[in-house]
């Protein structure tokens, strides 16, 4: 049963990937709207993993409209939650089983509803898994730590593959690093360099 993870390399993707392996035919799968070659770093993590990898490409007008409603916010959330849900759609229509990600219960962005897991899998046939949806913070870093090998630190020196590199680079064009510091707050990114 194959299923597509959408994946950034990054520890709570990874320990998805991991989570569903026993029970699925796991696909990493990472959106790219080919602004950056980010997605590679997501590749590399997948390979040391022992998972496939695909690159599927996003709508480069869903990346504007969401770079437009960070400036307009001053904050990145309610953009990177549209682009996160139009990769589920675009993840869902690949013949696949099921979809997933790396969501947690803490997350603050992304997040899935109820009802937007729902209109997924009920008008593509699939099955939308969330493994780490039960998981806090505290549970993902132990389970974490014990199983895999990662590098933590500022998101802008950590090389990963999540929409946030190529939404800085939009943001960049526009308005230069004062704008993306004006829209993005200092935090830590983490990116998997194997199993620990």
């Amino acid at each position: 049963m194959e299923l597509a993870l959408l994946y950034s390399g990054g520890k709570d993707s990874s320990l998805a990937a991991h989570l569903l392996d026993r029970f699925y035919d796991v696909r990493c799968v990472t959106g790219s709207f080919g602004l950056t070659d980010d997605w590679k770093h997501a590749e590399r993590a997948a390979g040391e993993l022992g998972f496939p990898f695909e690159r599927v490409e996003l709508d480069r007008e869903v990346a504007e409209e969401a770079v437009d409603r960070m400036i307009e916010d001053g904050y990145p959330r309610n953009g990177i939650q549209r682009i996160h849900e139009h990769a589920l759609e675009v993840v869902a229509e690949r013949d696949v089983i099921a979809v997933a990600d790396g969501t947690r219960r803490d997350d603050r962005v992304p997040t899935v509803s109820r009802a937007t897991a729902q209109s997924l899998e009920d008008r593509h046939g699939i099955d939308y898994l969330s493994p780490l949806a039960g998981f806090g913070r505290g549970a993902v870093d132990r389970l974490v730590e014990q199983e895999l090998d990662v590098e933590t630190g500022p998101s802008e020196e950590i090389a990963r593959a999540d929409y946030e590199g190529e939404l800085r680079a939009l943001i960049r064009e526009r308005g230069g690093d004062e704008a993306v510091e004006s829209v993005f707050p200092d935090h830590d990114q983490t990116i998997v360099r194997g199993l620990a």
